[in-house]
């Protein structure tokens, strides 16, 4: 069996930067176990698979399509970056007609459409609540040491804790900061959590990025991921109260990097805008 498979960077215009991810185009089923040994023989942050919903479907002409991610680890419920990687696969090699794509998965359904030469995603918008010091004290420690924290939040829906460094750190701190995510483990006691966002606020001149963000994910396998469409979708949300702004500019200041357009619903979603780069075409052989 041959199965069409493509790396596109997104996030990003270049290639080799932004975050790379694995997409595969399905035909027919998969045996659910091949899904992860694709996964883990890539050995990239996310691969997703896109799949018919019916027969006579087409990749080319259809609309509709289902779609799910895997680290080399485990399934994910949401990958924004292979979501947009999988969207350029369709719009960009496939040459799909239509304007806007929609794909089911296990965040419900999700759209994507073209816009210029970036791909917007309508993703689900999610909430972080204070978070007490105390539970996750050992891990912020493991994380940024004895840096000064200004704000702590946990999104339940998405599993992620949020923290927000000092504004007295700018984006060069959050950037050089040496941090060894295998250690979250060891330091992380409460067993809610998927995923560590580090963020500090932007320029607040109204030029260049509103705000910086890591993130790191070793409880699914991920030690850094390099840019991060869930996370942003936890971030909008934070930052949108902090700064009163609907529209942001973000930048995921990993060492890839990637840059993301932002813009708050009044619906509880975020369109979330990046570009991509196709940098891989080939098949798997099964």
């Amino acid at each position: 069996m041959q199965i069409p498979i493509f790396t596109v960077d997104a996030f990003t215009n270049r290639p080799f930067s932004g975050n790379p991810a694995a997409v595969c185009l399905l035909e027919n089923d998969l045996d659910e176990d091949l899904h992860q040994k694709i996964a883990a023989e890539m050995n990239l942050s996310e691969t997703a698979f896109i799949r018919k919903l019916k027969p006579g479907d087409d990749f080319t002409k259809s609309s509709c399509f289902g779609l799910r991610w895997f680290t080399p680890a485990s399934e994910v419920p949401l990958c924004g970056h292979a979501t947009l990687a999988s969207a350029a696969v369709l719009f960009h090699v496939q040459k799909n007609t239509n304007s806007v794509l929609t794909f089911v998965t296990l965040s419900g359904e999700l759209k994507a459409r073209q816009v210029k030469d970036h791909i917007v995603l309508d993703l689900p918008l999610y909430t972080a609540y204070p978070q007490e010091l105390k539970e996750v004290e050992e891990l912020i420690k493991a994380a940024v040491g004895d840096m000064s924290v200004q704000d702590i939040r946990y999104s339940p829906d998405t599993k992620k804790l949020l923290v927000r460094l000092s504004d007295t750190y700018g984006r060069s701190v959050l950037e050089n900061l040496k941090v060894n995510a295998q250690h979250f483990l060891s330091a992380e006691k409460t067993g809610k959590l998927k995923g560590l966002i580090l963020t500090v606020k932007g320029n607040s001149s109204g030029k260049g990025h509103d705000f910086y963000s890591r993130y790191f994910a070793p409880w699914v396998g991920v030690l850094e991921d390099p840019v991060t469409g869930s996370a942003h979708a936890v971030l909008s949300s934070y930052w949108s109260e902090q700064l009163g702004k609907k529209e942001m500019l973000a930048f995921q200041c990993s060492r890839r990097g990637g840059e993301l357009k932002i813009s708050v619903r009044g619906d509880g979603r975020v369109d979330i805008a990046g570009q991509s780069a196709v940098v891989l075409k080939g098949n798997l052989t099964l």
